[in-house]
């Protein structure tokens, strides 16, 4: 993931001016309102406002600098959102509050989104059209979902501002637990995944929430950056589960929590192949193992029965004790923390 750093947020005068000034012009206020919708792309918002690339990206790289959206890198693509912290990012959401919502060019750039998200929308159907029989077919060997999730949901600590949902694949887990924490994000390898997450979370209205291509192995965040750590049917397709662990740890805050949802060991084979599993499920031992080896402290283990396959639900925490110790030195600046 890449972030532009937020230069307008010095808290100061100065830096309030700035990103009054950067936004001071009739392009960038649409831009802003476009972006409080959804991640956008600059292919997208040349779709909407009618203008040239030159003069867009133009515009964006003004209202990046000023902090006053947010840049993301996915593979090849660039999303903008509206910033979300800071002096700058109170400022965009004052700017569009004062925004006439009838203004007719706001509503027509309305419509124009809207289409765009029909669009995104009509993808994601696709891509789950041509893979429909392969999931329906592993579903049904599953215990029953909605009771698991439910269980997720009630582990969840009292208070979640910030969660995180390792291989969120098509957001389920965001739909499911977003509404109930201040602020998740997903991540995932797979763009189409992750585009099929995207309008799941449109369509949910889960503003709170959302999606970043990134590896489970090294994950884009400082130590400590998560209340909560979600891994839900992920750790089977990982050739290094122990090590994911390891790093779904290193990013949790002291009184974390991460919660693991997979399989118990099966025999059946063909999943390999089918559904390119690496492993054929986790017994309790292990993974308490690999829990101590991250430095948590393994809690209750609930199993639920499938035909044949039965999913587990590990949870670990990490110790308010942690508090004490000093954080490992991260690869990433600051600007990449989630709160």
């Amino acid at each position: 993931m890449d972030e532009a750093p937020l230069a307008g947020e010095d808290g100061g005068i100065s830096g309030l001016l700035a990103a009054l000034r950067a936004a001071a012009e009739p392009s960038r206020l649409r831009i802003m309102a476009l972006c409080a919708e959804g991640e956008l792309t600059v292919s997208e918002l040349i779709e909407v406002l009618g203008q040239s690339q030159p003069r867009v990206s133009r515009h964006l790289k003004v209202l990046a600098e000023a902090g006053l959206l947010e840049r993301l890198r996915e593979g090849s693509w660039v999303f903008y959102r509206l910033a979300r912290r800071g002096r700058a990012a109170e400022v965009a959401r004052s700017l569009l509050e004062l925004t006439p919502a009838e203004d007719p060019m706001r509503e027509l750039d309305t419509a124009r989104l809207r289409a765009i998200f029909e669009r995104r929308a009509q993808t994601a159907a696709e891509y789950f059209r041509r893979n429909a029989s392969r999931w329906g077919e592993l579903r049904a060997l599953h215990a029953d979902e909605g009771e698991v999730e439910a269980a997720l949901l009630g582990l969840l600590p009292a208070t979640v501002d910030h969660l995180l949902d390792i291989g969120t694949g098509t957001g389920r887990m965001l739909e499911v637990l977003g509404p109930h924490v201040g602020h998740a994000q997903g991540v995932d390898l797979s763009t189409e995944m992750l585009a099929v997450a995207r309008d799941h979370l449109v369509r949910g209205g889960l503003a709170n929430c959302d999606v970043r291509q990134a590896d489970m192995y090294q994950l884009p965040y400082p130590d400590r950056s998560f209340d909560a750590v979600t891994m839900h049917q992920v750790l089977h397709f990982a050739d290094r589960p122990a090590n994911v662990i390891a790093e779904a740890a290193r990013v949790l805050r002291p009184g974390g929590r991460l919660l693991i949802a997979d399989l118990a060991p099966h025999a059946m084979e063909h999943l390999r192949d089918a559904h390119a599993h690496r492993r054929l499920g986790f017994d309790d031992a292990e993974v308490a193992g690999w829990f101590t080896a991250a430095g948590l402290v393994a809690g209750p283990v609930r199993h639920f029965a499938g035909k044949p396959l039965v999913i587990v639900i590990w949870s670990a925490d990490r110790s308010p004790a942690d508090l004490q110790r000093p954080a490992a030195p991260s690869h990433l600046s600051p600007q990449h923390a989630v709160g």
